[in-house]
């Protein structure tokens, strides 16, 4: 699979622009990150002016206009339209974010819109996950235990052990958090990076869980863990309200106390 990772100093070339239909009264820019690996061109942006008269109110509704009606050879991913899956995460206006939550009135001026920063990117706007989803894999992100569950019940819990999980179970795995995080983008062979260490917490948290140390071993890591310096990217933009470094923090203080 061909890829391709901007480097950071590099300047991305002017590429075509679309007009808006004649009579359009109110249009909007998008100047959107193009790269294809099998064209031979460098990176560009392209400028596509939306009617936002017809045109939905998020900026996921006018990157499907774009592909329907403009250039069908946009390539972006997408799939629930209501912040749930995760899949639309990229770069708008020099936030992670999803594309299906940002309201195109929140953007000032001309929307810049790119890939999630710091990875190869696979089109356009489509960047390559194999790596964070092995990181995703390598925490064990389901119930391990030792006992047998109880033949008539589920295993329970707790209206207070259940409340532990709150701000944990909720993350899509956008990765917004994780490719804004300057030491991923700096260690990110080898730090799990903020979204990985939220889930691999979730399940640490987990009173129904039996593995608690074995999970804390494996963290036990100078870079799994401890390459985060508490900057606090993930919890800013995280479009889900969530707070990855206090997870992070959560693991810390448990790696001390079982010293």
């Amino acid at each position: 699979m061909a890829e391709f990772t901007l480097p950071a100093n590099s300047k991305v070339g002017t590429g075509t622009t679309y007009k808006a239909p004649a009579g359009a009264k109110r249009v909007k820019s998008f100047k959107i990150y193009r790269w294809s690996p099998d064209d031979g061109q460098n990176p560009h942006l392209d400028t596509y002016e939306i009617d936002l008269d017809q045109c939905g109110p998020m900026v996921l509704d006018a990157l499907i206009k774009i592909k329907n009606e403009v250039d069908t050879t946009l390539t972006f991913r997408r799939s629930c339209r209501e912040g749930i899956c995760g899949s639309c995460s990229m770069n708008i206006d020099g936030t992670n974010t999803l594309a299906c939550l940002k309201s195109i009135d929140e953007c000032k001026g001309d929307v810049k819109i790119y890939p999630l920063p710091h990875m190869p990117v696979i089109k356009d706007l489509v960047p390559d996950l194999t790596q964070i989803y092995a990181q995703y894999h390598s925490v064990k992100p389901w119930l391990e235990t030792d006992t047998t569950p109880p033949p008539d019940s589920e295993r329970s819990q707790s209206v207070a052990e259940r409340e532990k999980l709150d701000g944990l179970w909720e993350c899509i795995l956008c990765f917004c958090c994780t490719t804004s995080c300057p030491s991923y983008w700096w260690s990110g062979e080898r730090y799990l990076g903020p979204a990985v260490l939220l889930q691999a917490y979730r399940w640490i948290a987990d009173s129904r869980d039996e593995k608690t140390g074995e999970r804390l071993d494996a963290l036990e890591d100078p870079f799994r863990l401890y390459r985060c310096h508490t900057i606090m990217n993930c919890t800013k933009t995280c479009p889900k309200g969530l707070n990855p470094a206090k997870a992070i923090a959560e693991i810390k203080k448990l790696m001390v106390e079982r010293r």
